[in-house]
């Protein structure tokens, strides 16, 4: 990047990742422990990039400050701080840094399981009143019990792995997991309702999202297996926690260990608080030294890539494209990007509702997500005054009516690779590209005109009848206007009596050239475009 890029920690960060962070010579740094809101409204109208933590809500309010924002970056796994949908409508990248604190969190989760299971709280507070209630605050063994984990992702693998050395048998519900991948690591895959009817621990490791909103309700708690035990260190949202109170006081829960509240903090009224059957911590899950330290690490480390080769690493609202990745696709997105550009700027874009994209041979075997996106950011950036980027892409097209097509195969018998884009407009318009060499981006065909081309700077695209004198008037005009040709290529169809030129010119051309040449006999069409 050429220009040192603001970054601005809203939060605080763990020492060594601010150190890290100020070995990188591409940003200029700027830390605040706890930065309050009108302060930061102002300095996010010139920042890039965005550190938080849980405390700081980045919502519509706060981004609408400003137009400049590329990444807002949580320090930690959740997001419920951060309103994705409105960042993402805004085109700005939203990162998290989701494994500094896996472990730290899942040794959370089992402390509370032991915590419950043995009364420990409340024999600690017995005691130190002076109490000796052996009988009273007798407990279970965890051995041979079933654990139920509703999510199966890192947290929750720890959680399981942890879980099978202490004898436990782990079942889970997940429906992005195989029944195949979880077999492997020794769990059974369950039905959500499965799950509730055979956990005597049920163990909470899902995001907060609309679809995991008082997952455990009312209605999820008669189906759970009676005497059982509730452990949440995900977020409070998920447990409902009134439907809660009401299964302890029923029975169906023996106890519950909550590290998160619906509110927090917790306000000093909660009926929670007079509760013996439940066990509670201050959010404390990822409260640890080293699980802080890594964050910061992980953090600095997301950023670096950023700043230094343009990786998107752990972005949850735009596909992360790793350095191996990179390194191979760079080339061809730039292509893409050019492919869509050219199309736009040839085409009506107005009357588009279709635009297609093929991917041909080896390229069809890549990212194809993150090519298509560079093809519509190629496409949409000359036609509208918002920025696009992978972020926003999709949706700026959609709200302009445009379907995306995207299609593949492997075979590609004249190229190693092929990208072809088509749009149905007042006519339709295609054109294709390859790569010649390594990473120089050439253009091959446009519509049925097979043609050897650069696209990079400006250029003018024509289509005129074939016949003696075209060509030559054109170098003429151009000469008349003080425009310098550095290439030009040719496509010709003898059949239809057609021909196209793809010329790269030196300078812009005015209006007066573009009128000239509009002008010349047999002149069928005359396009300035820039890539």
């Amino acid at each position: 990047m050429d220009k040192r890029v603001k970054v601005l920690i809203a939060d605080g960060l763990a020492e060594e990742g601010i150190a890290a962070l100020k070995k990188i010579s591409q940003i200029e740094l700027e830390v605040h422990s706890a930065l309050e809101r009108s302060a930061l409204k102002e300095k996010i109208k010139d920042t890039d990039i965005l550190v938080v933590r849980s405390r700081t809500k980045v919502d519509r309010d706060l981004l609408e400050q400003t137009s400049h924002l590329k990444i807002v970056l949580r320090a930690g796994i959740g997001l419920d701080n951060v309103d994705v949908p409105v960042a993402t409508d805004r085109g700005v990248i939203v990162m998290n840094a989701p494994t500094g604190n896996i472990v730290t969190t899942a040794e959370h989760a089992l402390a509370l399981l032991f915590s419950i299971t043995r009364n420990v709280p409340q024999a600690d507070a017995s005691l130190r009143a002076g109490k000796w209630e052996k009988k009273l605050y007798q407990g279970n063994e965890l051995r041979g019990k079933t654990l139920g984990l509703l999510g199966l992702g890192n947290i929750g693998k720890v959680v399981a792995s942890r879980a099978q050395g202490l004898e436990m048998k782990v079942c889970a519900y997940d429906p992005y997991v195989s029944a195949e991948s979880a077999a492997k690591l020794g769990i059974d895959l369950k039905s959500f309702d499965g799950l509730l009817e055979v956990s005597d621990y049920l163990s909470v490791h899902v995001p907060l999202i609309p679809s995991t909103k008082h997952l455990i309700n009312e209605k999820a708690f008669k189906k759970l297996k009676r005497g059982a035990y509730l452990i949440n260190c995900a977020r409070g949202g998920i447990v409902d926690e009134t439907a809660m109170m009401k299964a302890l006081d029923e029975g169906i829960l023996a106890g519950a260990a909550l590290d998160v509240f619906e509110t927090e903090p917790l306000p000093l009224d909660s009926p929670l608080l007079k509760r013996q059957d439940v066990v509670m911590t201050p959010h404390l899950g990822a409260s640890t030294d080293e699980a802080q330290v890594q964050v910061g690490l992980e953090s600095a480390e997301q950023i670096a890539l950023y700043v230094r080769e343009g990786v998107l690493k752990n972005a949850v609202n735009v596909p992360s494209i790793s350095l191996d990745q990179l390194s191979v696709l760079k080339p061809y997105l730039l292509l893409a990007e050019r492919l869509g550009g050219f199309l736009a700027q040839v085409a009506s874009p107005q009357k588009i509702e279709k635009l297609k994209v093929h991917f041909a041979g080896t390229v069809s075997q890549y990212n194809r997500e993150v090519l298509t996106l560079s093809v519509l950011k190629g496409f949409l950036s000359p036609l509208l005054s918002t920025p696009v980027n992978f972020v926003n892409a999709r949706k700026l097209l959609k709200e302009r009516g445009i379907r995306v097509e995207e299609s593949f195969e492997g075979d590609c018998p004249d190229y190693n690779s092929l990208i072809e884009l088509s749009v149905e407009a007042e006519r339709k318009v295609s054109v294709a590209g390859t790569l010649f060499g390594k990473e120089e981006p050439r253009i091959v065909q446009i519509d049925h005109f097979n043609i050897d081309a650069i696209p990079q700077g400006h250029l003018l695209f024509t289509r005129n009848v074939d016949q003696p004198g075209v060509v030559g008037s054109l170098g003429t005009v151009l000469g008349s206007q003080g425009i310098n040709i550095a290439r030009m290529h040719l496509g010709r169809d003898p059949k239809k009596k057609e021909a196209i030129a793809l010329i790269n010119i030196d300078s812009e051309p005015s209006d007066k050239a573009i009128e000239s040449l509009q002008a010349i006999r047999g002149m069928l069409m005359v396009r300035p475009i820039y890539l």
